[in-house]
């Protein structure tokens, strides 16, 4: 499949640009026996580094549209090309949980998320350019926000935008095109339905999710 030769190719001009600077950078340091756990070290961030500038490339010069995908069409061969960067290189670093939630909100910034002032999230941001979140605002800890539908022969992204001061709790689930107004709160555990709106100050729990308690006040 010519989505699949894409990509290939891209890792592996990747790879070899990952593996090359590292050797640049620290194979002639007199590392004893740790020179190679050192150089292999070195070239999986580095290969990170240059996945992300790879996927964002890509991108710019292909962007993913929002909305549906028809079958058949330039949008599908982008959206493959753009899965598996996520496959191979970028969900299972999102996946790991080792990765401390600083350094991931870097990552998910560099992955085209756009994150406000002191937002983080510890949980997994799918289609990272469809969400949008204000400041101040967390993601709990495996919690999944998803913007793209599969729905039988049908694949569509819809943005996700939350407002500031927005808690989302751990092991929930933001379907695509919902919308969550400022100081809101999703429960633990809930799933969000596609394309729910959740007003200021809301509280919604269960599963599926509904309003478990009216918005306030900014001041109460």
């Amino acid at each position: 499949m010519p989505q699949i030769a894409t990509f290939v190719a891209i890792l592996s001009i990747v790879l070899v640009l990952a593996a090359g600077t590292a050797w640049a950078t620290l194979g002639a340091l007199r590392l004893g026996d740790f020179r190679g756990i050192a150089v292999v070290a070195a070239a999986a961030v580095f290969l990170v580094a240059y996945g992300i500038t790879a996927y964002r490339l890509f991108l710019w010069l292909l962007p993913l549209p929002e909305g549906e995908i028809p079958r058949g069409s330039r949008s599908e061969f982008i959206y493959h090309v753009y899965l598996l960067f996520f496959l191979v290189l970028f969900y299972p670093l999102m996946r790991s949980g080792a990765v401390p939630v600083p350094i991931l909100r870097l990552i998910y910034l560099a992955l085209g998320a756009r994150l406000g002032d002191n937002t983080y999230s510890s949980g997994i941001i799918l289609d990272p350019i469809f969400v949008e979140i204000g400041s101040n605002s967390i993601v709990g800890q495996f919690a999944l926000l998803v913007p793209h539908v599969i729905e039988g022969d049908k694949l569509a992204h819809y943005p996700i935008r939350i407002g500031n001061d927005v808690t989302i709790g751990a092991h929930s689930c933001v379907l695509a095109g919902v919308t969550i107004g400022d100081r809101a709160i999703v429960a633990t555990g809930a799933v969000v339905s596609k394309g729910t709106r959740i007003g200021p100050g809301e509280v919604w729990g269960g599963v599926p999710a509904r309003r478990l308690k009216a918005g306030a006040g900014p001041d109460e």
